[in-house]
């Protein structure tokens, strides 16, 4: 089988792509994920690739890149912050309805795997990649090899507390996971939307903020300035920690095209160096990048 499929399963959205044995797109789409339902997430991913193979008249090896990531003690998603994922055998389901194996990785190393081979980070010997989104992850990439750890979560960057907290980020808002003050819980479009609710009585969504930051609003752009600043603290962590020589964001946040001037220049005092070379680059491949990322879990050949 030359044909691959990739999907993303996002909290959000489910994204197909079928790449042929040169890279090449057959076939994209995408469907809204069912909202915490199991059995019908299930359907839906299967359904997309029974569709997807008819229409293209040939069976096909996949890759399914998750939020969260695969036990290696018990082969169960966890970590997820699509919680209706967390605890169940995803991958067993899924070969067991299309009848096949299927390869499973977490979202954000797809995600970096693919701007680091041949997107944003390609030539570089160290990568990582960020989703800001839904959710918040990460992924590293050395010398063109995925890192995933010992223990399965490298570049779970999403969980690690704020760095260096101060007065504007209190109370430290509670996380799925069971802590408080993730990254996550500042740093994805729902974290965005909440810390505008908390300090200017408003909810509104990540994208309408920063349309009205754009348009002057005084309260919107000080909600973009903090996020920011957090976001600076979080990359610097990175760099004091990895010394990437590329960062690739992706996700929804990733298109604030502000963030690609203000957070290099905010990150600067953060850092252990007396220089910086680290560059940060929006992704090469877009939204399509954790997707391609997912079907190239499989070779080519």
């Amino acid at each position: 089988m030359s044909l691959r499929i990739g999907i993303d399963l996002g909290g959000t959205k489910i994204e197909i792509v079928a790449l042929a044995a040169d890279g090449g797109e057959r076939l994209r789409r995408r469907i809204p994920t069912p909202q915490g339902d199991y059995p019908a997430t299930l359907a839906a991913v299967a359904g997309l690739v029974r569709q997807a193979e008819v229409e293209l008249g040939a069976a096909a090896r996949i890759g399914i890149g998750t939020p969260g990531s695969l036990s290696p003690w018990n082969g169960l998603i966890r970590n997820a912050n699509s919680t209706c994922l967390n605890g169940q055998p995803l991958k067993q389901d899924l070969e067991a309805l299309l009848a096949r194996e299927i390869r499973i990785a977490n979202d954000a190393d797809c995600f970096a795997a693919s701007e680091a081979f041949d997107g944003a980070g390609a030539g570089a010997q160290s990568v990582f990649g960020v989703i800001l989104g839904t959710g918040v992850g990460g992924g590293i990439v050395i010398k063109g090899q995925l890192l995933q750890g010992a223990n399965g979560v490298a570049g779970e960057w999403g969980h690690i507390p704020l760095p260096l907290p101060d007065t504007t980020d209190l109370p430290l808002p509670p996380c799925y996971c069971g802590r408080a003050g993730c990254l996550e819980t500042y740093l994805s479009g729902p974290g965005l939307a909440a810390d505008h609710a908390r300090r200017h009585g408003i909810q509104l969504d990540a994208e309408t903020i920063a349309g009205a930051a754009a348009a002057g609003d005084a309260a919107c752009e000080a909600t973009l300035q903090r996020y920011e600043e957090r976001l600076a603290r979080g990359l610097a962590m990175v760099i004091n920690l990895l010394d990437p020589e590329v960062i690739v964001l992706g996700g929804g946040l990733s298109r604030l095209s502000r963030l690609y001037l203000s957070v290099p220049q905010r990150w600067a005092r953060h850092v252990f160096s007396d220089g910086i070379r680290t560059v940060l680059r929006p992704a090469l491949h877009g939204d399509a990048s954790g997707v391609r990322g997912a079907a190239a879990l499989w070779p080519a050949a």
